[in-house]
């Protein structure tokens, strides 16, 4: 995924993140070829949630937390029953196999770099106050998971709005490509446990186009989301993420979608945002999560006057 974000390399020692692009072409099994999970998660039976992707640097500029805010309470009332939740990414991947930390922090790691003020207490503090639920992403690159998730939950685990943590599988000891390295199930397990030992109630999310480079098998306290794009057609993106819901469940699965690189075909719809979730609940009743990306928010989701 991720295709168009070339220029981002220049914005990196100012938090920005290196999200080139991947084709949409997830590995869809046939259901004898897959390996069985060895737990039964419970995740399906959470509340909906829906929402927007934020980053420093995928929208054109940033209308500040009010805007975000109002953005995941529009995007919400698309789906009557959910309520809005985000994805804030944390730490941007650098093209030197880094990752960025959008707060100040200390750390051995050489991989791990931070700047010199906090970028998100300010949002999630207003998020906490208005009951919009936040995930918080890092692009990890070749740093330490373990240490990574330490920083980023002790940073801002008091926030009653955070509900979990996230991993851009593309970004996970990246060789610079958006494609990264597939995920263990030892390390899912290892990375739930880190993520629980500072809120039993926390899961985490784990993301990718292909579900190859998701754990094989381990499913308790992990939702998968598709980030898939360049799709030829709305049919297309229905039928991938119908058989990504179909490869997980019961386990919850969420998506982003509202790419530039589908601007051909969803611009054309009346209501983009809700036509593509009411297409994606219809076929996939585990579904958890609908976000819409911050590279073309602006655009569906327009500032208020």
């Amino acid at each position: 995924m991720k295709a168009f974000q070339i220029g981002a390399l220049i914005l990196t020692l100012l938090f920005s993140g290196c999200s080139a692009a991947k084709p949409a072409t997830a590995e869809n099994l046939p259901p004898q070829a897959q390996p069985k999970a060895t737990e039964t998660p419970q995740a399906a039976e959470a509340a909906l949630g829906a929402g927007f992707r934020y980053s420093t640097y995928g929208p054109p500029s940033d209308p500040g937390p009010q805007y975000w805010l109002s953005t995941g309470q529009r995007m919400s009332a698309k789906f009557p029953g959910s309520h809005p939740e985000a994805i804030w990414i944390v730490s941007n991947f650098l093209d030197n196999g880094k990752t960025s930390l959008s707060f100040k922090a200390n750390s051995d790691d050489p991989n791990i770099t931070s700047g010199n003020s906090d970028l998100n207490d300010a949002p999630l503090t207003l998020f906490d106050e208005q009951g919009l639920k936040v995930w918080l992403q890092v692009e990890p690159g070749n740093a330490d998971m373990l240490t990574l998730i330490d920083l980023v939950l002790n940073q801002y685990k008091h926030h009653p709005c955070v509900i979990g943590f996230g991993v851009d599988v593309e970004w996970y000891k990246s060789d610079g490509s958006a494609e990264g390295t597939p995920v263990s199930d030892a390390e899912a397990k290892a990375w739930v446990k880190a993520i629980r030992a500072h809120n039993p109630a926390y899961r985490l999310f784990l993301k990718h186009w292909d579900p190859a480079w998701m754990p094989p098998t381990s499913r308790e306290g992990i939702v998968f989301i598709n980030d898939s794009q360049q799709f030829p057609s709305f049919e297309s993106l229905d039928d991938e993420f119908a058989a990504w819901g179909a490869r997980f469940a019961p386990a919850g699965v969420g998506y982003q979608y509202g790419y530039p690189a589908d601007r051909a075909w969803w611009s054309k719809l009346e209501d983009p945002a809700a036509e593509i979730g009411d297409a994606i609940l219809g076929r996939s009743p585990n579904t958890v999560s609908l976000f819409w990306v911050d590279f073309t928010v602006l655009e569906v989701f327009p500032p208020e006057e």
